[in-house]
């Protein structure tokens, strides 16, 4: 019998690559063939590595082959994306199919709308992979449906407060920074919106989220009555939930240390091993976050007063303030590997237990569900 085939494609960013291979291989763990494609870019910075069999890698051009080009604003970027990615991926998919794959279904990340009309011309059905939270996804529903006004009128008033059906009451500042005049990446909304007008004009559509039951029970149920909203989180290395204990890295990373920066990395990795298990506090923001320095000296004030040690990344985000900028209190900051603020933890304090995941019910049932159906079609 013939595995069923996934092709499974994610916008090229370390926070759609890196669930979207988790989930790639969760599917082929339940017997289905995956073919993760991102841009020709990604794929080549891609390290590939904890990848099991079942599991191979593609690619389309976005026009930016070799990287981004000095002088091209994000408005280029996304029109080129958009532009020579669907006739690329188009050409991809027609010539794998040529070769004997024959693909059930695509499923793609957020911030490619444009994959729907792709998938309509070459006849293969799709399901959304919201790499975010349920809230996020909720939040935007109800952005593009009635609260689009309200909330871009208020959204700058700090005492303005929100409440929607099924999530709990929202501040002006729980809301995604795109929301915002001073956004700094204009074009991000108008992507959101697109993707929620596509899934709208479907019949309760199938979205897959990177979360789970017990994190965001009322969030996943909020939007129901339009959406079918499925959490398959979280969506990390199987050995730090039930799963495979080979399988500790994603094995996606683009980021490419350099020579120069190798003997930080050593000192960063140094660092980590010197502190108890489980006592190291990770920060991340994604790569498209813009932080402001009072908002950035808070969370410092805040990871100080845990008296545990901290990691803070990206690095690139973190102006230069007296909580983060002591040399005898941080490891030596780097593009790539980010900043370590300097607390000593106090010996009588015990280690941070992080929690322990299992895979819900729910989510066993919609990838052994997934496999089935793709099986059929």
């Amino acid at each position: 019998m013939l595995k069923p085939q996934i092709l499974l494609v994610t916008y090229p960013a370390q926070g759609h690559i890196n669930p979207g291979l988790q989930l790639a291989k969760r599917l082929v763990s339940i017997g289905v063939q995956v073919t993760f494609v991102t841009t020709v870019c990604a794929i080549r910075r891609m390290n590939k590595t904890s990848i099991p069999d079942g599991l191979t890698f593609g690619s389309f051009s976005d026009g930016y082959d070799d990287g981004f080009k000095p002088g091209d604003g994000d408005d280029i970027y996304w029109a080129e994306l958009r532009r020579v990615g669907s006739q690329t991926l188009t050409e991809f998919v027609v010539a794998s199919t040529e070769q004997g794959k024959h693909y059930s279904c695509i499923i793609y990340s957020i911030l490619l709308p444009w994959i729907e009309k792709v998938a309509a011309a070459v006849n293969i059905p799709t399901t959304l992979f919201w790499n975010q939270t349920a809230t996020m996804l909720d939040v935007y529903y109800y952005y593009s449906n009635g609260y689009g006004d309200v909330i871009k009128n208020n959204i700058n008033d700090p005492s303005f407060s929100l409440k929607l059906q099924g999530l709990p009451e929202l501040n002006s500042r729980d809301f995604p920074s795109f929301f915002v005049s001073s956004n700094p990446y204009p074009l991000a909304l108008p992507l959101f919106q697109e993707q929620i007008e596509i899934l709208d004009q479907q019949s309760h559509p199938r979205i897959l989220v990177n979360t789970f039951d017990a994190l965001e029970s009322e969030a996943l149920k909020a939007i129901n009555h339009k959406y079918n909203v499925v959490g398959i989180g979280p969506l990390i290395p199987s050995a730090f939930l039930d799963g495979n204990p080979s399988d500790k890295c994603f094995g996606g990373d683009i980021v490419k240390n350099s020579s120069s920066s190798s003997s930080s990395k050593d000192s960063y990795m140094e660092w980590l091993d010197s502190k108890p298990e489980s006592s190291v506090i990770y920060v991340s923001f994604g790569s498209m976050s813009v932080l402001s320095k009072p908002q950035m000296e808070e969370m410092a004030r805040g990871l100080l007063g845990t008296a545990s040690p901290s990691i803070v990344l990206p690095e690139a985000i973190l102006p230069t303030t007296p909580f983060v900028s002591s040399p005898a209190s941080s490891v030596s900051p780097t593009a790539n590997v980010g900043i370590s603020l300097g607390c000593s933890r106090p010996t009588n304090t015990p280690p941070l237990t992080p929690a322990k995941f299992s895979t819900p019910p729910t989510t066993r049932f919609l990838w052994s569900e997934m496999a089935a159906r793709a099986s059929r079609v």
